[in-house]
């Protein structure tokens, strides 16, 4: 690979030129004779043996000769570039053929080991590279992976796909697990929690679902099967609007977070409509409208407009009484 000069023999260059453009063998200190083999290697210094001394060139010159290599050399590496897919064709091919170690059970393959489903993951990560959705129950999350988690969320997201996770309210109550969810929501992977028991589910692109083969999690059941794995999305997607957005900022600096059903009742009584609401909170018009008949019930209220008003009187109560 063509090199340009470096700093030292680009002011070695300059004080060259200062000197006329021309320096005697005599005259170049032992430091600077890397930077005056550098230079002319280049072509700009040449060598004037009758009177042993190096002469500046033109650099214009110099630089069309070496535009014209770094050309030539990136056309090589263009060529051989496009030749990589062919030379690896054989290799891919045996990828896709090799069996994989697991065990067929009716339609739904079964990996064994920690190892082996890491290892597994990573694949799916890598072919199926679209959409992410994880149900993740169990507590906080293990503070030894969580370099690794974002490392591998950041990568996914940087290359054009989308992640959702849905954690068990516990983790609210974990510093670190919080902070967790904090990064994963700033990098566009958000995180929501749902209260009640769920399956730990990974779901790549719709496509293939991992959900737990035993007890420990120490071996888990590969799901292909089109129609199963349309209901684990759809339990997912179910679960999802269930779930509780959480403001990690807020909890991580200490704040107190309010549940969905508080957000909705506070969005109520600043005269959002149900539609508005939803699209604030990202939960379908559907889930709201049912946290609206709850807050009916608790109101006693006949109509939307009644609700408002008493919900809107009882905040100003509340914040008066203070």
């Amino acid at each position: 690979m063509t090199r340009l000069p470096d700093p030292a023999a680009r002011e070695l260059y300059r004080a060259i030129l200062q000197q006329g453009g021309r320096v005697r063998l005599g005259e170049i200190r032992p430091e600077d004779e890397p930077a005056v083999r550098r230079l002319a290697d280049l072509g700009l210094l040449v060598l004037r043996i009758a009177d042993g001394s190096y002469s500046a060139v033109n650099p214009r010159a110099v630089g069309e000769r070496l535009g014209a290599e770094l050309r030539e050399e990136s056309a090589r590496l263009l060529a051989r570039a496009a030749l990589v897919p062919d030379l690896l064709d054989d290799l891919a091919q045996a990828y896709d053929t090799a069996p994989r170690r697991t065990e067929a059970a009716g339609g739904i393959r079964r990996v064994t080991g920690f190892e082996e489903i890491r290892h597994l993951l990573s694949q799916l990560s890598r072919d199926y590279p679209h959409e992410a959705l994880a149900a993740q129950p169990g507590g906080p999350r293990p503070r030894h992976h969580t370099a690794d988690t974002l490392a591998l969320s950041r990568g996914y997201l940087e290359a054009g796909g989308v992640e959702r996770t849905i954690f068990e309210p516990s983790v609210c109550g974990d510093p670190h697990t919080v902070e967790l969810a904090r990064e994963s929501t700033r990098i566009g992977s958000p995180i929501r929690v749902l209260e009640g028991p769920f399956t730990r589910t990974l779901i790549f692109d719709r496509a293939v679902a991992l959900v737990p083969a035993s007890a420990d999690n120490a071996a888990a059941a590969v799901v292909e099967d089109p129609a199963l794995v349309a209901y684990l999305v759809g339990v997912f997607e179910q679960q999802w609007q269930q779930a509780q957005i959480v403001d990690w900022e807020a909890l991580a600096a200490g704040s107190a977070v309010p549940a969905v059903h508080d957000q909705v009742g506070r969005l109520l009584a600043q005269g959002l409509t149900q539609r508005a609401i939803a699209s604030r909170l990202g939960l379908s018009e559907r889930t709201v409208a049912a946290h609206i008949a709850r807050l009916r019930e608790l109101y006693d209220a006949e109509t939307l407009f009644q609700l408002g008003w008493q919900m809107r009187g009882a905040r100003t109560t509340g914040e008066s009484g203070r």
